[in-house]
């Protein structure tokens, strides 16, 4: 039952971020007459206005729109190259494995959200400075995953049988391995979906992420703060909204953990 709510709520927010890119939005557009405007005053904008009359609703679906890209991007790119990454150095081992195994402790080693913030303030802000960013970060959960899996499916028999038949590495690797781990990629991708919405909005809320006027749903919440007394919405609005989406996308995630995972299918 929670999963499917989570899951029917995640679908109308991705259709509401898609018309942010269909529909003509004002999300920067400023009218004096509706400053700190609360919900429900006026039809023009559902959600109230912030404190330069911009209307909340569409700045949040242009947040919407900002935060799921980036989410999508980092998740797509850390993914490939951490699975690439852990897979090349258990399939070829050796000194490969050992210094590639080495690189990825190093990042390890540094806080996750820290070593963002470093990266983000050294690149400077912007969307894509962010996905650089968070995808420098975030690629060494799927290495490491990406490595046990290779070293424990090295050891199946059709697998050992493509290398002694002198099977090619990107042909094994394509079509003997990635196949067997892509369920727990899959999961973890899903988690960090989560992950990387609340980095976004993190290094927004700090001013390393989406500048001013662009809205972001970080950076709305930043702005809202002074005036939380006289204009609570401008803070729980995105904030709530936040909150639901991470806590859907972890929802999702733990029920397609489940499904995935054989041993409790099994059970």
């Amino acid at each position: 039952m929670a999963e499917r709510m989570s899951a029917g709520f995640l679908l109308i927010c991705g259709l509401l971020t898609l018309l942010a890119f269909v529909v003509p939005l004002s999300p920067n557009t400023i009218t004096l007459d509706n400053i700190l405007a609360p919900p429900g005053v006026t039809s023009a904008s559902w959600l109230g206005y912030d404190e330069l009359g911009r209307p909340i609703l569409d700045r949040i679906l242009a947040g919407a729109a900002v935060s799921f890209s980036v989410a999508f991007s980092v998740v797509l790119l850390a993914s490939v190259v951490g699975t690439l990454i852990g897979a090349l150095g258990a399939y070829i081992g050796g000194r490969v494995d050992l210094l590639l195994v080495l690189i990825t402790d190093i990042f390890l080693a540094f806080p996750g959200i820290l070593l963002a913030i470093a990266l983000a303030a050294v690149l400077g802000p912007g969307v894509n400075n962010i996905i650089i960013a968070l995808s420098l970060v975030g690629w060494t959960g799927y290495a490491r995953l990406a490595r046990s899996q290779t070293l424990s499916l090295m050891q199946r028999d059709h697998v050992l049988a493509a290398r002694s038949l002198g099977t090619r590495l990107p042909r094994t690797l394509y079509r003997h391995l990635l196949p067997l781990m892509a369920a727990p990629l899959i999961v973890e991708a899903t988690f960090g979906i989560a992950s990387v919405i609340i980095a976004e909005a993190g290094l927004s809320f700090l001013g390393l992420g989406v500048q001013p006027p662009d809205p972001s749903w970080g950076s709305m919440i930043r702005e809202g703060v002074r005036y939380l007394l006289v204009a609570p919405h401008l803070v729980i609005i995105p904030g709530m909204l936040l909150f639901m989406v991470v806590f859907a996308v972890n929802i999702l995630g733990d029920a397609l953990r489940d499904r995935l995972d054989v041993r409790i299918t099994d059970n």
